[in-house]
């Protein structure tokens, strides 16, 4: 189900705001049905903090006024790194989702890069090979010693024709 563009908003967040997207982050991957003890030592890297939302390129999702989703953009050169981005689990399935990557690639253009690198959650990794992104290997977890991640890809040249914003089987995710 595609969401109403009436009453769906993109913008960048605020610093207000670290608090209520970092409990968005925890709450969204929660949803993969990880145990306590997993979510409990992931919470730092969920942790956003007001400098961070200063410092990155950090945007929201709004439906109805509510802040719904987000995405984290920060990098340097030719490569972005897609750090988090999350929908509030009880949103899922709306094209939330959809809407940020779209969002996230054109941010990433704008700002001159080539590439989206994306250190996935195993269960998210089907999204991004869905919207276009390109396994490139894995990269070990910053969190467990041991596990590793999968590394996307996502190629914004036009010479490479990767992850346009029109590119990727949206349909397949409806």
């Amino acid at each position: 189900m595609e969401a109403s563009n009436s009453a769906v908003r993109i913008r960048r967040a605020r610093r207000k705001e670290a608090e209520l997207l970092s409990e968005l982050a925890h709450r969204a991957k929660a949803v993969w049905g990880y145990d306590e003890a997993f979510m409990r030592a992931c919470r730092d890297e969920l942790t956003l903090s007001p400098d961070d939302l200063v410092r990155d390129h950090v945007f929201v999702l709004e439906a109805d006024g509510a802040v719904v989703g987000f995405y984290r953009l920060c990098g340097a050169g030719q490569t972005a790194l897609l750090s988090d981005l999350f929908v509030a689990p009880e949103m899922i399935g709306r094209g939330y989702g959809k809407r940020l990557w779209r969002h996230a690639t054109q941010t990433a253009q704008q700002l001159g890069f080539h590439r989206i690198e994306i250190h996935s959650d195993p269960h998210a990794e089907g999204f991004y090979l869905a919207m276009g992104a390109e396994r490139d290997g894995e990269v070990v977890s910053t969190v467990f010693t041991g596990r590793r991640l999968p590394r996307l890809i996502c190629w914004l040249t036009p010479a490479r024709d990767g992850c346009s914003p029109e590119k990727g089987d949206f349909a397949a995710l409806s």
